[in-house]
């Protein structure tokens, strides 16, 4: 078989790497070991920029109709001494419903098209596989494998095995893409190794813990609280966090094992929880696996000739603010594009190296921004009279709950979402003036080169992403901005897919402090000016990678 790109591993970046090729008329092939996404829960956030993705990709409607726990279920996260005894802080947070109704009346100018969505991770891969599925340009091989891949100078040829039959089959591709997973086959076969350091040691989300997927059929009326998403168990006796799945009976409850060396014991992890509520309670439990926490690793190259790494095959993340899965799609956004480029001729030899030059130090600035979230969860002061009723636990308890009250920033971290820039990138010509601050609460729009474009709203849901085309796109900021004339025709020449769009609001010139600016697939700005370069070429060519 033959296939441009060969993309090793079908979640959701190697099936945001696929829809993206599509989208530019390339065609992919998917091998994934499971015959499709499995239906146990994972990360509980997709955040706003991967929505956006999506809803580049038409899919986040869809995404949002689907989500669960639902549209009117509590987002709020709790912190108590026992899911039945106090509660220590809230962190209030709009329900989906509230996210989007604010969205008909926000400022044209505001920066968040597509606000975070809790949902897992397991719901979004199953709808996001019935699309990929539909796609002329994806082939999908779910049920099998890769075992083993080799490069030259012309391609890669990788063997491809049935999982059910032990079939196999030689399949030969112009790239290949390795969205594998955290134990990657393919970064292991380019003796690609990690970066980072050790896991973190303490008390709670430090090591070795264990997920369990558990059905509580009266968690809500057992539970004399206000309705949350995420509830936290804070006591002197154990540390538990439990995350509402499908916002009536199942829950993912994480807990933290002795050593490296355990193995999961389902009695205990059932006393543990019986702890943590402070009560009895039916439970019926679904399934139990291990992961390490406090962990901040990134893989010392992402491009090694004719193949790149991508999501966890790339870099691995401790959950803390939910950055992981996130940061693989915004990963495959990237690469995407320029894998398209190559196979349609337009993209240079600069083009796959640029993928590692722009993303890697955002995987840097995600682990680390994730992994000190997780230390500041191991430092919350939990008092031995945490749960007397007596003034001493009140103390404790108070500050207990002010220390828990300054986490809001883990699960909003809007700079962290949007802000990802690639300053210094050989792909963006940029103009000499300062970039924003990178500040990981609170994102900064600028339209100075490397940055993700600045959103406005044109009209009532009406996004200028929306109107943005599938290659590049030059934004006229004003009726009077220079035309595009001599850069479109550049275009057609070279082959680059670029669309001309004029937006005529004075407050989007205003934001984009220019007259013209030149965006990517991506939606990154790659240059930008009140006239186009004396030679269109040499911009494109510097864009493309050539």
């Amino acid at each position: 078989m033959t296939t441009p790109v060969l993309i090793v591993g079908g979640g959701p970046a190697g099936m945001m790497v696929a829809m993206t090729l599509d989208r530019l008329g390339v065609r992919s092939t998917i091998v994934n070991i499971e015959p499709r996404p499995t239906m146990h829960p994972k990360g509980g956030t997709q955040n706003s920029r991967t929505l956006e993705h999506y809803r580049r990709l038409g899919l986040a409607q869809a995404i949002r109709r689907n989500a669960l726990p639902g549209p009117d279920h509590s987002m709020d996260i709790g912190y108590f001494t026992r899911l039945s005894g106090w509660e220590l802080a809230r962190i209030t947070m709009p329900t989906m419903r509230e996210a989007m109704a604010a969205l008909d009346v926000a400022d044209p100018l505001a920066q968040v098209p597509e606000p975070l969505l809790r949902c897992n991770q397991m719901y979004v891969e199953s709808l996001v596989f019935d699309r990929v599925s539909t796609l002329a340009n994806v082939t999908l091989r779910y049920g099998w494998r890769c075992i083993d891949c080799a490069q030259d100078a012309n391609g890669v040829t990788a063997t491809i095995e049935a999982v059910a039959s032990g079939e196999r089959e030689t399949v030969r591709a112009e790239y290949l893409v390795g969205a594998d997973g955290g134990r990657s086959l393919v970064r292991r076969t380019l003796g690609i190794r990690y970066g980072g350091e050790d896991p973190l040691k303490q008390s709670f989300l430090g090591g070795t813990m264990v997920s369990s997927h558990l059905r509580v059929p009266n968690f809500y009326a057992s539970v004399p609280h206000k309705q949350c998403w995420h509830y936290f168990a804070v006591n002197p006796e154990l540390r538990s966090n439990l995350l509402a799945l499908n916002g009536t009976d199942e829950f993912l409850v994480n807990s933290q094992l002795t050593t490296p060396d355990d193995t999961p014991d389902a009695a205990a992890i059932a006393r543990r929880f019986e702890h943590s509520m402070g009560r009895d309670i039916r439970v019926e439990w679904l399934g139990h696996w291990t992961w390490t926490a406090g962990q901040a690793l990134v893989a010392d190259r992402f491009v090694d000739g004719r193949v790149a790494l991508c999501g966890d095959a790339a870099h691995l993340f401790t959950p803390t603010g939910g950055f992981g899965m996130n940061t693989g799609v915004d990963d495959a956004a990237n690469l995407g594009w320029k894998l398209a480029a190559l196979i349609g001729g337009w993209g240079g030899p600069r083009l796959l190296t640029s993928y590692e030059d722009e993303r890697r130090p955002i995987a840097v600035r995600n682990t680390t921004m994730a992994k000190s979230y997780t230390r500041n969860v191991g430092n919350v002061p939990i008092g031995s009279d945490l749960e007397d009723d007596t003034a001493a636990g009140n103390t404790a308890r108070a500050t207990a709950g002010s220390f828990l009250a300054g986490f809001r920033e883990e699960f909003a971290s809007l700079g962290i979402q949007l802000g990802a820039r690639y300053d210094g990138s050989p792909i963006v010509a940029g103009d000499g003036a300062e970039p924003p601050p990178d500040t990981p609460a609170a994102y900064h729009p600028s339209s100075v080169p490397g940055g993700r474009a600045p959103h406005v709203w044109l009209g009532r849901g009406d996004s200028l992403f929306d109107h943005f085309g599938a290659g590049f796109t030059l934004v006229r900021l004003g009726r009077d901005a220079p035309g595009g004339g001599a850069l479109e025709q550049a275009a057609r020449e070279r082959g680059i897919p670029l669309d001309v769009l004029t937006v005529e609001m004075p407050q989007a010139r205003e934001l984009y402090e220019r007259d013209l600016a030149l965006i990517r697939p991506d939606q990154h700005v790659a240059w930008r000016g009140n006239v186009l370069p004396p030679d269109p070429h040499e911009l494109l060519a510097r864009v493309t990678g050539s």
